[in-house]
């Protein structure tokens, strides 16, 4: 509706190359939508903004009112209002009901995109973040997939380096061979992986690197098997640092694009790329003293690797302990070529259980695995929960509340809205049969509010896949589950005027609709009953 909104006004002043830039109204009592334009326009045009707003408004009223618009107002300091007209708002269930699952998505071809996610380390369970990261990622890829975009979902796989060596080390002081260190992986998963394969380590003992990889290919499979199978996260490719980037020879590749750039030196013994040219607060090391390539030389064979195959961007969501990394691979990542790739970085959970902080430390094996936490409250909470949050922001993840079967819990409040919705197509045998005519009958304050929330839809969809804030298709779920619940209590339906309910049960059906868009969209059940 907001871009019909700026269509329309875009072909009544074509003359002028306004930035509208209209948004929706906090409250009913400022229109159904408000522009600042007047605000914007007494800058730059050097007038007052009453004055600029009221030639606006005027050609506005006769131009859009009333098929498109019920009223335009000026409110101070610069705003103009608008409220929708309510034949404008009834013409979108039609669209609804006729789109259905197409409804709010784009067919517009647009860009190539390789979407990085969780890529854990393979050293063990994943943690809460790393699920929080992979719950995103996955909502982000079909959030994008609806507006056009071409998405490869990828999980890089970093089966090589320091922490594979620290992995067979671990191993080894498990089974006894060598002294425990303090940054050794010290949980049970790693004695019982020391236990199972006592050949392997016999074998390998002198070769620390060459046992982690074992170890890490076989934590991997579980790590593939929780993130498919039980929380429902899907990848197109796994990309493997040892096999793709190393053994090909992109690490070599990468060095000698960076090098072109102007931007890689020498000094004291090691290769430095001047990362501080792209906004870092200090450059980074390519090449150590002792010659080995670090991780953001891999990384930038990577990002390499990326653009050879043909993407037009990158969006890499690392985890809370990689504040330092975003600077240094975005560096890169313009110097390769790849110049509208993005970081994102998550924000830490804290795991809440009756009121008190559950701690965590993976490395002494004291924490709360992902796939404990899906177990315990379910897929459906573990997604919606951690996507309530915006990524960059802390959350807490209350265990009871997520538990909870009641109205109280926003996961089951929004399922049972649409639980609610089907049962009163069932009941009511909503065929679609409604003829357009009949949605002007849809008049009461309640049924106008469902449809301007329905129509909100597109809208909070094109945004999320634009700024990748995919926690307002939660709170979205919420707001419309609760206009629902207003427009049932008050507007019956079984047992009303026959052509009332009609159009009344067209508004459920629509309704039914994008909830169940809004669940595949973020990956959880459309349950039939609760």
């Amino acid at each position: 509706m907001r871009k019909k909104i700026e269509s329309e006004l875009a072909k009544i002043f074509k003359s002028k190359d306004y930035d509208w830039n209209i948004t929706v109204s906090e409250k009913l009592d400022f229109g159904h939508f408000a522009t600042t334009l007047p605000l914007r326009l007494a800058k730059t045009e050097k007038r007052a903004p009453l004055e600029a707003a009221a030639k606006l408004k005027e050609t506005i009223a006769q131009e859009l009112m009333p098929g498109l618009f019920s009223r335009v107002e000026f409110a101070p300091p610069g705003f103009i209002n608008f409220w929708l007209a309510p034949g404008a708002l009834q013409k979108e269930l039609s669209i609804i009901n006729k789109e259905k699952a197409k409804y709010g998505r784009s067919a517009a071809k647009k860009e190539k995109i390789q979407l990085e996610y969780v890529s854990a380390n393979p050293t063990g369970p994943l943690t809460l973040a790393n699920g929080r990261g992979g719950f995103f990622g996955d909502t982000l890829a079909n959030a994008l997939i609806s507006q056009g975009y071409k998405v490869e979902r990828e999980y890089y796989v970093n089966d090589t380096g320091n922490q594979i060596v620290v992995l067979g080390k671990s191993v080894l002081a498990a089974a006894g061979l060598i002294p425990i260190e303090e940054n050794f992986y010290k949980a049970a998963y790693v004695a019982g992986w020391a236990k199972a394969h006592k050949a392997l380590i016999k074998k390998h003992i002198a070769d620390p690197h060459a046992l982690g990889r074992l170890a890490a290919a076989d934590f991997l499979k579980d790590i593939k098997h929780v993130l498919g199978a039980k929380a429902g996260i899907k990848f197109d490719r796994w990309t493997s640092e040892y096999g793709h980037i190393h053994q090909k020879g992109l690490v070599e590749k990468a060095l000698a694009a960076l090098k072109k750039s102007g931007e890689v030196y020498k000094e004291e013994g090691a290769v430095w790329l001047r990362t501080t040219s792209f906004g870092d607060d200090k450059d980074r090391v390519l090449i150590t003293t002792d010659g080995f390539p670090t991780y953001l030389l891999a990384d930038a064979g990577h990002y390499l690797e990326t653009k050879m195959r043909g993407f037009d961007r990158k969006i890499n969501i690392l985890g809370p302990d990689h504040h330092g990394y975003v600077k240094r691979i975005q560096a890169a990542a313009q110097i390769l070529g790849l110049k509208k790739s993005e970081v994102l970085v998550t924000q830490a959970i804290r795991l809440i259980r009756r009121g008190e902080e559950v701690k965590m430390s993976k490395r002494k094996g004291e924490f709360i695995a992902f796939e404990e936490l899906v177990d315990e409250v379910g897929l459906d909470a573990a997604r919606f929960f951690m996507l309530m949050v915006a990524l960059d922001t802390h959350m807490d993840f209350d265990l009871e509340l997520a538990k909870e079967r009641s109205l109280k819990n926003p996961v089951y409040y929004v399922q049972y809205s649409y639980v609610r919705a089907m049962s009163i197509i069932k009941k009511a045998q909503i065929k679609g049969g409604v003829k357009p005519q009949e949605f002007v009958l849809l008049t009461g304050p309640d049924a106008i509010a469902l449809i301007f929330k329905l129509t909100q839809f597109p809208d909070i969809l094109e945004r999320a896949s634009q700024d990748f804030g995919v926690h307002r298709l939660t709170h979205y779920a919420i707001e419309l589950s609760r206009a629902f619940h207003a427009f049932y209590e008050r507007e019956r339906i079984i047992g009303a005027e026959p052509k009332l309910a009609r159009a009344r049960g067209a508004l459920v059906a629509a309704t039914a609709v994008v909830l169940k868009n809004l669940f595949d969209l973020l990956g959880i059940s459309a349950p039939q009953k609760m």
